[in-house]
């Protein structure tokens, strides 16, 4: 088993397993370094956007995520709590004619096997504990420890963080926080079964929010969403009790559902984590998804940015690789442009996640993030589709296995 690879991908949940796949699919040689085991599940409100569905059509694994039972999405309604609802189809274009909120242990495991399938090298159950520089200070690869508990040396050109909000990369390398938000989500959400819904309907009260997204067999993840202090004085009467009062009060009558629904699984919590944009590169590393950008929940587009930015960083190395333009400048290029697509929704999410919006105040920032999301498409949908392998294409154009 070789340890030299062209990039190392450190996480391999959506947004690395994304980034190994294409830039494998290119003939690059990759290693994924996942900690936890093949087919976990984890933390998610599981809503695809149009962009994010957009970019599992155009890489051909759309397809698996739809054959696994994934229930389409054609319609979305909002619930307000003066009685008014709202009902949104989801109109077919950019290639997309549904929705889904695939269960995460499907979707990581999709990409992840995709990117197995395209040539990378696979590692589960491995744990980065440092990277490895050399004398000038670049990155130049990772020591790990398996699952025996032996630990190797992994070298590399570039180590891409893909390694979530407590990245170790990120950590490590010493990536610089550019923004930093003041707004988070204290969330609770629940697997319930017998629900009767085919759409994502969202739900807004004075202070609060609510939601149901359908996901695989058939069952639908409803959450409900406040300030972390509101939901520290719930949570003294217990998880259950802030989960029902919120969820009351957000849906008043359609809280019902729920009420005669049958939980599948334990309550899951995510504590308030305000947002934060970090430094995207450096000499030898990079970061995607959540470790190198993270905005609150609330708006539902964690999976969506990183199917985004998997494939502008992807990109950006293969550039580099190719020799088509210089590594910082290509990895300059990727974040110019993430944090470009990504300024208005963060902006507009930041005001959701304060809960001190009024109903009209809330329906206009809602406007705000479905124009935000449009912008995204547009980009997108121009971008070539990336179903088949390039054979070794980057080697043969650079003329070298490893960056510079």
């Amino acid at each position: 088993m070789s340890n030299e690879f062209d990039v190392i991908v450190v996480g391999g949940r959506v947004a690395g397993a994304a980034t190994a796949l294409l830039l494998a699919r290119a003939g690059a040689r990759v290693a994924v370094l996942e900690r936890t085991q093949h087919g976990s599940d984890t933390l998610s409100t599981h809503g695809l956007m149009r962009a994010g569905v957009l970019q599992l059509s155009r890489w051909g694994v759309l397809a698996d995520v739809v054959a696994a039972g994934t229930p389409p999405i054609r319609r979305t309604t909002f619930h307000y709590a003066d009685g008014e609802s709202v009902d949104v189809s989801i109109r077919p274009g950019a290639g997309v004619d549904a929705l889904y909120a695939p269960r995460r242990y499907l979707l990581d495991r999709i990409l992840v096997d995709a990117a197995e399938t395209a040539g990378a090298d696979v590692r589960h159950e491995t744990t980065v504990t440092s990277l490895v520089r050399d004398d000038t200070g670049r990155v130049r690869g990772v020591r790990v420890r398996d699952r025996s508990g032996r630990f190797t040396t992994l070298h590399a050109g570039l180590t891409v963080g893909a390694d979530g909000i407590r990245s170790t990369v990120a950590a490590q390398a010493g990536a610089e926080v550019l923004h930093r938000g003041r707004s988070g989500s204290a969330i609770l959400y629940r697997y319930f079964s017998g629900i009767d819904t085919n759409r994502y309907e969202w739900a807004y009260g004075a202070g609060l929010a609510a939601g149901f997204l359908p996901t695989n067999d058939g069952l639908t993840c409803v959450f409900v969403s406040t300030t972390a202090g509101r939901m520290r004085v719930l949570r003294r009467a217990g998880s259950e009790h802030a989960f029902r009062t919120l969820l009351a009060t957000a849906l008043g009558p359609q809280a019902e559902r729920v009420v005669a629904a049958r939980p599948a699984g334990h309550m899951h919590g995510w504590a308030a984590v305000p947002g934060y944009v970090r430094q995207a590169w450096g000499a030898g590393w990079a970061l995607v998804g959540d470790a190198g950008y993270f905005r609150d929940p609330i708006t539902t587009h964690g999976m969506t940015d990183a199917l985004r930015d998997a494939e502008l960083l992807a990109d950006g190395i293969l550039d580099s690789l190719s020799g088509a333009r210089p590594e910082g400048v290509a990895l300059a290029r990727y974040q110019a442009t993430r944090d470009q697509l990504s300024r208005r929704l963060y902006e507009a999410t930041e005001k959701v996640a304060r809960y001190d919006w009024d109903l009209a105040r809330i329906r206009s920032l809602l406007r705000d993030v479905s124009s935000a999301m449009s912008d995204e498409v547009d980009h997108l949908r121009v971008l070539p589709e990336r179903r088949k392998p390039l054979g070794r294409l980057v080697r043969m154009l650079r003329g070298s296995t490893r960056i510079a």
